[in-house]
């Protein structure tokens, strides 16, 4: 398999591997889990041996090199049934393609076979407690002394903080160069003396994977690690990622809204009122229809910024469209199925209420939906001029 290209044939066994996998070992333990917010060990270690940490990986380095597209399909089955899985490998993923892309051919060498493996696992730690979308405003810095780097500061809300290895951490070498970008650098940082977990955040859903505070206090960073070896390309390395994980939000956001389609349209045929099931009725059809549709137009545009991600091309805008519409529908959809289920939507014995609270996430983390429409508006104009 190429990171460009997969056959039909492939990618249909992948898929079917993927899906058997989800109702064998995954879906009748979500619930015990989600309960207990507790990290899905077993899981993740059957994770490791589908290839998934090193989905987009090259061969070459020992990864699956899949494409996008298969990547987004992948990301949706796993949805479907427990988003929070999609977490464990999405956020390290796009610290592999940073390393893939911009990084020296003795990062590559070093770092890639291992995180393809899972052997070394992590994500990115971009977000600081005063910094989110704005990711000029970070204040760690990475200062140099000879041929190493001593980083200070905080990040939060940290995917697989706690039991990740490796992370890319996004700091200032230049706190005073204007423009702010052009002082930014990205570091491979693996945990040792200086690093330490603040604190697990509890979170409304997105349970089971850890999010946590990460403090680097007088952290020791080679220049080794220097992700590309050069300072000030931090930035751009950092919103290159974006793309690939913007396209993963989006395929989660098909996800939730397929759930919450299946789950609304079965109950729908079970539930009886006034003599029938609540499915004849027309208040409940126009709902139903509304969250097809919209499950169908999320998946085409998710399909549509992949596409264009594996031609090379820039996608901002496309992947931009695809993670505000998705993550749109799966909150749509979400509220919908539990206004169908009524009293039953509102309990926790059934998925419905997980559904409506992994759903959120999606139109805040990767960017704000805010900044998506901000983002898409401003491509739209320079693809357009006057």
């Amino acid at each position: 398999m190429s990171n460009e290209t997969i056959s039909t044939e492939d990618e249909t066994r992948l898929l079917d591997g993927i899906d058997r996998w989800l109702e064998r070992d995954v879906r009748d333990q979500v619930m015990a889990l989600e309960r207990a917010d507790e990290y899905p060990r077993e899981m993740v270690a059957q994770m490791r041996e589908h290839g998934l940490f090193g989905a987009t990986i090259p061969v070459e380095y020992g990864g699956l090199g899949l494409p996008a597209g298969t990547y987004a399909k992948i990301v949706t089955r796993i949805s479907e049934v427990w988003m929070s899985l999609t977490g464990i490998f999405n956020s390290h993923l796009i610290m592999s393609k940073a390393v893939e892309r911009f990084g020296t051919d003795a990062q590559k060498e070093r770092f890639l076979p291992r995180f393809a493996s899972g052997e070394i696992r992590g994500g990115l730690a971009l977000t600081e407690p005063n910094c989110g979308t704005d990711l000029q405003a970070i204040r760690t810095t990475a200062a140099r002394q000879g041929d190493d780097f001593t980083i200070n500061g905080t990040k939060t809300w940290i995917s697989n903080g706690i039991e990740g290895d490796c992370f890319a951490v996004l700091v200032k070498t230049d706190p005073e160069v204007q423009p702010r970008h052009r002082g930014m650098s990205l570091f491979l940082a693996e945990k040792g003396n200086g690093l330490s977990v603040g604190r697990r955040l509890g979170k409304l859903g997105y349970k089971g994977i850890d999010s946590a505070e990460l403090v680097f206090d007088n952290y020791q960073a080679s220049a080794d690690n220097l992700i590309g070896g050069e300072e000030g390309q931090g930035f751009y390395q950092t919103v290159g990622g974006l793309e690939l994980g913007r396209i993963n939000v989006a395929a989660r956001g098909v996800g939730i809204a397929n759930a919450a389609l299946a789950e609304a349209t079965s109950y729908s045929q079970v539930r009886e009122t006034m003599g029938k099931p609540i499915c004849e009725h027309q208040a409940i059809q126009t709902k139903l229809a509304d969250m097809a549709t919209r499950c169908q137009a999320a998946r085409l545009l998710t399909e549509y910024a992949a596409s264009a991600y594996d031609r090379g091309e820039r996608c901002d805008m496309e992947a931009g469209m695809a993670k505000l519409f998705a993550s749109e529908a799966a909150m749509e959809n979400a509220q919908e199925c539990m206004r169908i289920h009524g009293g039953y939507g509102y309990s926790t014995e059934f998925p419905v209420e997980r559904l409506y609270r992994d759903a959120p996430l999606l139109c805040i983390g990767e960017g704000t939906n805010e900044m998506q429409r901000i983002i898409i508006a401003r491509q739209l104009v320079a693809r357009n001029p006057v």
